[in-house]
């Protein structure tokens, strides 16, 4: 449906401008942007007056088949049937909060897999997925009951293989221990330099990109060195490894409301022991070193761990608020969730802008961009996926 957007203000890589209107053709990409755009022909005008048109956010880490259980070991009997039916859900209540575009980093099988191609042909409604397949860990490491373990830089380099094979769009590659895994700790470092650049060398030779979930700093360097393109978590980052991401540009997705949750909800309401008090023992640590990676300008690109215990999708906004918290001004925080979220995923050329030639995601909000962003979800009155209306007028 061609579409004239009219009299909005357009918030696009981190800048503001009033009165501005959004013509998008009928395969759903803009086609025009500009003030004193006029009605022509059938189009449909949706009046923006008073309202801020945001490009669809982007959650550049969730587990989107994840359900948030309380305790993570209850993933263990389900089965990828299980997985597909219940990430069919998320991605559905991930895109009614305002996210059009997620990176899915790690689940079942190849239950992500599957609801990417599915939400592609139009089979299910929900958020863009970018699906990373299962992730690649050491054996008996961090995530090992649902990742594929592997040991030396031949094995890494197979797994990878397999999960291109299997249709992933990106590596996930388990450099350190994490909160969620009984028995180990976040601060070892578990994969090794040569085993990641194994992988990551697949990943970049196929045009892909690779992440690490990364929070001791060994595991970090290691990551870094082997040419990895993003640190999910990053809670033990040095003042050393802080200017190495710097001069590299390499991105930096802090997962802030993962920690936030365990630590809120606690054992009171079944997160296991072992996870609340990783958590609780990190928490100091992690703030103090993200807030020095965002004063030290590292690429920050917002991600939220959604599906770890009562990290909900269609939450996922929450994380805004947390960004905004750790230093990021609003408008930084709303551009970690478009344009440098876009450029993190390696789709910065299609999403995450409102400009000529992109797709046309967008979230129209009412209310003034001073407002805090717990709010946010409430404030949509419009959402649009690939020049769809996803939410407004009829829905």
């Amino acid at each position: 449906m061609r579409m004239l957007i009219h009299g909005g203000s357009i918030f696009t890589d981190g800048s503001l401008f009033e009165h501005t209107n959004v013509r998008i053709d009928q395969e759903g990409w803009i086609s025009e942007v500009g003030v004193g755009l006029e009605p022509v022909n059938d189009e449909l005008v949706i009046n923006a007056e008073g309202l801020t048109i945001l490009p669809g956010l982007i959650d550049c880490h969730v587990h989107i088949t994840f359900p948030g259980l309380p305790d993570p070991s209850g993933r263990v009997n389900m089965t990828a049937a299980d997985a597909a039916l219940i990430g069919a859900r998320n991605a559905y209540e991930t895109l009614l909060g305002g996210f059009t575009t997620v990176r899915s980093l790690g689940g079942l099988d190849n239950a992500e897999i599957a609801l990417s191609r599915a939400q592609r042909a139009g089979i299910i409604a929900g958020a863009r997925i970018i699906p990373a397949g299962r992730v690649i860990c050491m054996t008996g490491g961090h995530s090992h009951f649902w990742g594929r373990e592997i040991d030396g830089p031949d094995e890494a380099r197979k797994a990878a293989r397999e999960q291109l094979k299997a249709g992933a769009e990106v590596i996930k590659l388990i450099a350190t221990g994490g909160i969620l895994t009984e028995g180990v700790d976040p601060g070892q470092a578990e994969l090794t330099e040569s085993e990641m650049r194994a992988a990551v060398q697949v990943a970049h030779r196929a045009g892909k990109k690779a992440v690490a979930h990364a929070q001791g700093a060994e595991g970090i360097r290691n990551a870094l060195e082997a040419g990895i393109d993003s640190i999910e978590h990053g809670i033990f980052l040095t003042e050393e490894l802080i200017r190495h991401m710097v001069q590299h540009g390499t991105y930096l997705v802090p997962t802030l409301s993962a920690a936030t949750k365990i630590l809120e909800y606690g054992t009171a309401h079944g997160i296991p022991a072992y996870a609340v008090d990783k958590a609780r023992r990190l928490a100091a640590i992690r703030q103090a070193n993200i807030k020095n990676a965002i004063r030290s300008g590292v690429r920050i690109a917002l991600g939220t761990d959604a599906g770890t215990p009562f990290n909900r999708h269609g939450e996922n906004f929450n994380e805004l608020a947390l960004l905004v918290e750790y230093g990021l001004e609003p408008l930084q925080a709303l551009n970690a969730a478009t344009a440098q979220a876009a450029d993190n995923i390696g789709l910065g050329h299609e999403i995450g802008r409102i400009q000529s030639g992109f797709r046309a995601d967008m979230v129209l909000i009412s209310g003034s961009m001073d407002e805090p962003f717990v709010r946010f979800k409430e404030r949509i009155v419009y959402i649009l996926q690939q020049g769809k209306m996803v939410r407004g007028l009829d829905g």
